[in-house]
């Protein structure tokens, strides 16, 4: 009996499950009525018949000059630095500077004891002294073997052997000036001056300490120049040409600018393009020179760095808010009357400011720059303030 009720009971489930099959493939949905078949229009764009156009801004274009730059980061460099070393050893006496100086080229630095110096210099000078004294007295001798060789009292032998001791007298006083001349030398390296103009940093040894000269050589102080600067950065190698066609027909204007804020440090002119490409990362390096007037640029900062590649004469810019972007392309909303119409562009150079429109738009075309929430090809709108304008530069 059992059994019996529950096969019954398979057979009732198996029956009311093909009855919800059966529904599910046969039924007929009715599609619920549009506005238009409910007797109101729907307006375009989504916009409920009867309901106000939606408000919006524009802008009126016109013709701009637009700068193309190249971006890359860059590191502050120094035109020229020097570790300012004693070129001979002795013992520091005196530092004639200030750690963080402004100094010019020549100025002095230090100061070594020049007495050993100054001593080898006398002891040059006083055999100098000695060998023009021989050299008179040979020089007489000679005059008196040429009297008497005319008169035949002394042979031809005796008067050139005295002629020779006179030249090999001479030429040992020019020995001694040239040893004078090295001994003076040596003394004025005793004041250690500077290489270049620039700014001291901080210093490496205290007076009193032992220097010497050579291999041994320890720096006293750096000397770098801060005025003109240069930076050094990498931009990518599908830039070289029109970087090369810029520097062909002038001076490249290169623009520095603060990493963290964006701000203008500084403003310079491309000095040098490397002579290969980096073949690790595909880039060339290159360097500019800046003014540097208010040391803004410190060597070894990092900065960006702006390349002005080009400039775009006389070309249409809109918003960078006007351009929309669709499936079948870029395009923008024309105001026409109280209407817009959607138009197609063609897109080109991209600024912080504005897009360059090479196709598609004239001057004097107004576009829409907000409120394309609601808009449709053809929707009716309501400009509100706020609007018309020229497009930044």
């Amino acid at each position: 009996m059992k059994t019996l009720l529950r096969r019954l009971g398979q057979v009732l489930f198996l029956g009311v499950l093909a009855a919800l099959v059966w529904l599910v493939f046969t039924h007929k949905t009715v599609p619920p009525k549009t506005g238009a078949a409910a007797g109101g229009k729907a307006a375009q764009g989504g916009r409920k018949s009867g309901g106000p156009p939606p408000n919006v801004l524009v802008a009126k274009l016109g013709t701009v000059d637009v700068p193309v730059y190249v971006d890359a980061v860059g590191t502050v460099n120094a035109l020229n630095s020097v570790a300012v070393s004693p070129q001979i050893a002795g013992t520091l006496t005196s530092l004639d500077f200030k750690e963080g100086q402004d100094v010019a080229k020549g100025a002095l630095l230090a100061t070594l004891d020049p007495a050993t110096y100054q001593a080898a210099l006398e002891q040059a000078q006083a055999k100098l002294a000695q060998d023009q004294a021989l050299l008179a007295n040979g020089q007489r001798d000679l005059k008196r073997y040429q009297g008497l060789l005319a008169a035949k009292a002394v042979t031809t032998q005796q008067a050139d052997t005295q002629r020779a001791t006179v030249a090999q007298q001479a030429a040992q006083v020019k020995s001694d000036q040239a040893a004078i001349d090295s001994a003076r030398t040596t003394l004025a390296y005793t004041r250690i001056t500077s290489p270049l103009a620039g700014r001291t940093g901080i210093r490496t040894l205290s007076v009193g300490a032992q220097v010497y000269s050579g291999g041994t050589a320890t720096s006293i102080v750096t000397v770098t120049q801060m005025k003109p600067i240069g930076v050094v950065f990498n931009v990518p190698q599908q830039e070289l040409g029109a970087i090369n066609k810029a520097m062909a027909s002038g001076p490249v204007t290169v623009e520095i600018d603060q990493p963290q804020t964006g701000k203008k440090l500084e403003q310079g002119v491309l000095k040098v393009i490397n002579n290969a490409v980096d073949v690790t990362t595909g880039t060339v390096q290159m360097k500019a020179e800046v003014p540097n007037a208010g040391l803004a640029l410190w060597p070894g900062a990092f900065v960006n760095v702006r390349v002005l590649e080009t400039v775009l004469k006389g070309v249409i810019g809109v918003p960078p808010q006007a351009l929309q972007r669709g499936p079948d392309g870029d395009f923008v909303y024309l105001l026409q009357g109280d209407k817009v119409s959607v138009r197609k562009v063609v897109a080109g150079v991209e600024t912080q400011n504005l897009i360059v429109v090479t196709s598609g738009l004239k001057a004097g075309d107004v576009v829409v720059t907000s409120g394309f929430t609601q808009l449709a090809d053809g929707s009716k709108v309501k400009v509100g303030t706020g609007a018309a304008g020229k497009p930044p530069s």
